[in-house]
């Protein structure tokens, strides 16, 4: 099968997502005398950071789907299915967005911020592991993925935030954001084992 329409497909869903999400945040209304000023923005705060954190996660995501999908050069049923799978949790973003940010990021909130995260980092090594069962091992894709210890790593932190976020819910945001930090800088491999 030709991975054209895999990749359209995923673009607009996670732009719909975005869209969403921006949505999501509300002005802030007023009789005049209030709503109007740039204070009225600071109890947005919580909102607002939440879209940030996870704006810069659909990017991420956005991104690497992309650069993976460069290195392929066939996919098959398994791997559109896995990438509805990734699809899916990446739509439950601006749910879990909104109810952290609303609720100020409360204990529950967080937990189930960082198990969004947690499933769509699941679906993202099951969509890779379907991409190199229809490749050869030394085909460059597998080459490019080599160990994954970033995407290991990744998976370890969200468990730790998860975890945390019961008593600490701040320290598990910040470990959220820690991760996005990571995965911020390129992620290299595969252009450059597509440029050898």
């Amino acid at each position: 099968m030709h991975k054209g329409r895999l990749e359209a497909f995923s673009d607009g869903v996670l732009a719909i997502v975005i869209t969403i999400m921006v949505l999501e945040m509300k002005v802030p209304h007023g009789d005049g005398a209030h709503g109007a000023e740039f204070a009225d923005l600071h109890r947005l705060w919580p909102v607002f950071s939440s879209y940030v954190l996870s704006f810069v996660y659909l990017g991420i995501y956005w991104n690497n789907h992309h650069h993976l999908l460069q290195a392929v050069t066939r996919i098959g049923g398994g791997v559109l299915w896995a990438n509805l799978h990734l699809l899916f949790w990446l739509s439950l973003l601006p749910f879990a967005t909104g109810w952290m940010g609303e609720n100020h990021f409360a204990a529950a909130t967080v937990v189930l911020y960082g198990g969004v995260l947690l499933g769509a980092a699941l679906a993202y090594h099951v969509l890779v592991r379907a991409l190199l069962a229809h490749h050869a091992a030394d085909s460059p894709l597998a080459q490019a993925i080599g160990a994954d210890r970033k995407g290991k790593l990744s998976l370890v932190l969200y468990l730790v935030g998860i975890a945390l976020a019961s008593w600490q819910p701040w320290l598990a945001v910040g470990v959220y954001t820690a991760v996005a930090l990571i995965w911020l800088v390129p992620d290299r491999r595969i252009e450059r084992t597509l440029a050898h």
